[in-house]
């Protein structure tokens, strides 16, 4: 068994009610490390082709890694996998929090969930025993209380409990999962799959925390750590997420008014600072870290407490400015009741501001809304459509089928202001201004997705030496924001392979370079000091490359084609303020970034497709035509 796991997983029969271990090789811990990869290779080897996103035929899995659960910062997360509802392809979302770490101290380094119970359940995972319990008096909850009655039922204020919410019941096609109230699984529409199981939680418990191999190796890499990092000087713990408004306003790339606009007029408002000296309350964190990135608010005038921790950027990017909304207030209420029913804020706030942008384009009437006026900037009409959305009711039923659904039923012209890639929405970065993200929206096998690579900011500060990612790398020149030529392709497509690493081993980006202070050979230390492995940067960057190639894999065999790594059209068009007005994308500059990505990746130029040269060489031969095997 392999030092810092368990050695074996938990698979869950929920239509026979039995649940069974399976004994891991140490060669699969080695060849996937947990996180998406191993994910993947679970979903690849379990999941037949096809399988409807709801049907009792879909599989969920929840990974840990081989180094999560032990005390370096940023190594708390884990990984929610499925076939999506959003995107009919492959779904996939990470969290951090305390469950990944419960879950490993309980006994298990991941859950496998099969079937569909015949009513409400929830799962206790503890000390290296699993049951399946009633959870019919939680369905139908808010979060909230799901959590304050389980630890009453248990007794235990310190189970760790991870639940999908009344979106993912209604099968809003983004509903999010969450544990501990405020760490989410938040894309892909996870929570929705999780509650067509008729599972409303797993619940986790342990008291035998992992050990590492060579614990002194180990805490070298802690006490280096230590000594390079300093929290009093780090945006992140001072501001939260919340601390990027400002310089995306600056750049002009603050998405406003769904994507037509870069720059939103009551940025100050609704920014970092503004929310620490106005309703920040407390400082939040996950298990182990030293950054406490996390927000905790209050506005008693509108009932928000800070039970559900506090909005992070991209919330208030979604439901503000992408909006047209400047309360900060009322978006810490829209927060609050986002994690209530536990939806992803991006889709949420994207789908507002495309419902927006139709209501004031004629496509969409107070008779369609229900009374409610759509103009931008109106909050009372946010507030209404969370709820609306999250219980399928008037309006709120089409906008909770995602923007790509609602444009095809609205028709005449909507599918301009629905802003996808392969059915998700886009998160809240501007590729007009950021233009390696056009290939990170396109590519990503998740659809549009902001976590597959630095953004291009980071680029610009390459060197030929001392460098945290240029130079372990080998990427060695300063590359600007608007670049998308074959430098800028080289350096988006090894950086991606470093951040299917991070969702591989948990790693936050947030701790880890180039936004953190873990460099890449102490990360390499931390693995081999855990594991007792003699692992190399080559070997580790080869598991994200092989996580993104088994996507792939995934998708081709579900149907998708070099067709569906496209990008909205309204990113080919001018930004209409701010710094960068009139930017756009040249879409033959993108058609020439997307081959040469493809070509750098061992895949055909013509379709995409992984090359039988390049699955042999990751050891991914099994996956060649969609079939399923041991690795």
């Amino acid at each position: 068994m392999v030092a810092g796991t368990n050695g074996k997983i938990l698979h869950v029969d929920l239509t026979g009610e039995r649940t069974w271990d399976e004994e891991v090789a140490d060669a699969i811990y080695r060849r996937y490390l947990g996180g998406g990869a191993m994910a993947c290779y679970f979903l690849l080897r379990d999941l037949k082709a096809d399988a409807g996103p709801f049907s009792p035929d879909n599989l969920l899995a929840f990974t840990t890694s081989v180094i999560c659960g032990l005390p370096l910062s940023g190594t708390n997360r884990f990984t929610a996998a499925a076939k999506s509802p959003l995107t009919l392809g492959y779904g996939e979302s990470e969290a951090g929090g305390w469950w990944g770490p419960e879950l490993k101290a309980a006994g298990y380094d991941a859950v496998l969930l099969h079937g569909r119970a015949s009513k409400p359940a929830y799962l206790f995972v503890h000390d290296g025993k699993a049951e399946l319990r009633d959870a019919s008096r939680y369905w139908g909850k808010l979060s909230g209380e799901v959590q304050d009655g389980l630890v009453e039922e248990l007794g235990d204020k310190r189970i760790r409990v991870l639940q999908c919410g009344v979106a993912g019941e209604n099968r809003v096609r983004f509903a999010a999962i969450v544990n501990e109230l405020r760490h989410f699984n938040g894309r892909c529409g996870l929570g929705a799959v999780m509650a067509s199981k008729n599972l409303k939680a797993i619940v986790a418990r342990g008291r035998n925390r992992p050990k590492p191999k060579n614990e002194e190796a180990m805490k070298a890499v802690l006490d280096g750590y230590k000594r390079h990092y300093d929290r009093s000087q780090d945006m992140r713990h001072n501001l939260g997420t919340a601390g990027i408004v400002m310089p995306l306003e600056g750049g002009g790339i603050l998405p406003t008014r769904n994507f037509r606009q870069g720059s939103f007029e009551k940025a100050r408002d609704i920014n970092g600072q503004t929310l620490s000296q106005t309703i920040l309350t407390d400082r939040g964190t996950c298990y182990a870290c030293a950054v406490a990135c996390k927000r905790e608010v209050e506005v008693k005038e509108l009932g928000v407490t800070p039970k559900y921790g506090g909005p992070e950027y991209e919330t208030i990017a979604a439901t503000g400015s992408l909006c047209g909304v400047g309360d900060l207030k009322a978006i810490a209420e829209v927060n609050q009741m986002l994690g209530q029913y536990v939806m992803d804020s991006i889709s949420t706030g994207a789908v507002i501001a495309f419902a927006m942008e139709c209501f004031e384009n004629g496509l969409l009437t107070r008779e369609d809304t229900g009374g409610l006026d759509l103009r931008f900037g109106n909050a009372e009409a946010v507030k209404a459509l969370v709820h609306r959305i999250a219980r399928r009711e008037g309006i709120g039923d089409l906008l909770a089928e995602g923007v790509m659904r609602a444009a095809a039923k609205i028709g005449r012209g909507a599918e301009h202001f629905a802003l996808h890639v392969k059915g998700q929405e886009l998160p809240m970065h501007e590729p007009r201004g950021k233009k390696g993200l056009t290939l990170a929206y396109a590519t990503s096998p998740t659809g549009a997705d902001h976590m597959e690579a630095p953004h291009d900011p980071l680029y610009a500060g390459f060197h030929p030496s001392g460098h945290p990612v240029g130079g372990p790398l080998g990427l060695l020149e300063p590359l600007e924001p608007l670049d998308l030529g074959p430098k800028k392709v080289r350096a988006f497509y090894y950086c991606q392979q470093m951040w299917s690493l991070y969702n591989a081993v948990g790693m936050c980006d947030f701790v880890g370079v180039p936004l953190g202070s873990v460099a890449l050979d102490q990360l390499v230390s931390y693995v081999n000091a855990v594991t007792g492995w003699d692992t190399s940067l080559h070997e580790l960057l080869k598991v994200g490359e092989r996580a993104n190639t088994m996507m792939r894999q995934f998708n081709l065999r579900e149907g998708f084609t070099k067709d569906n790594d496209s990008l909205p059209q309204r990113l080919f068009e001018p930004l209409e303020n701010g710094k960068l007005a009139g930017e756009r994308i040249d879409p033959a500059q993108f058609d020439q970034a997307l081959r040469l990505y493809y070509q750098m990746g061992g895949w055909a130029p013509d379709t995409g497709a992984p090359l039988p040269a390049k699955l042999a060489e990751l050891d991914l031969e099994w996956t060649a035509h969609g079939k399923g095997g041991a690795a």
